[in-house]
């Protein structure tokens, strides 16, 4: 189990990493539009990843407690 979550917390560092060097490249290029929409696309996909999370603890909360 701790396996998975290192995984995960790599995953959302990685995807943060990919999008600050695309973000710096973009307002080197003087692109700040496309830039601010790439940081939005990478908030919103970290935040998918979040809500999957969230997710998998609802489900494993009704597990433990029996509640349908």
């Amino acid at each position: 189990m701790d396996i998975v979550n290192v995984d995960i917390l790599f995953k959302i560092a990685g995807i943060g990493i990919f999008i600050s060097v695309l973000n710096m490249v973009l307002k080197q290029a003087n692109k700040e539009e496309q830039a601010q929409m790439l940081t939005l696309v990478g908030v919103v996909i970290v935040l998918m990843v979040v809500i999957q999370l969230i997710n998998q603890l609802f489900i494993s909360i009704r597990t433990i407690f029996n509640i349908y």
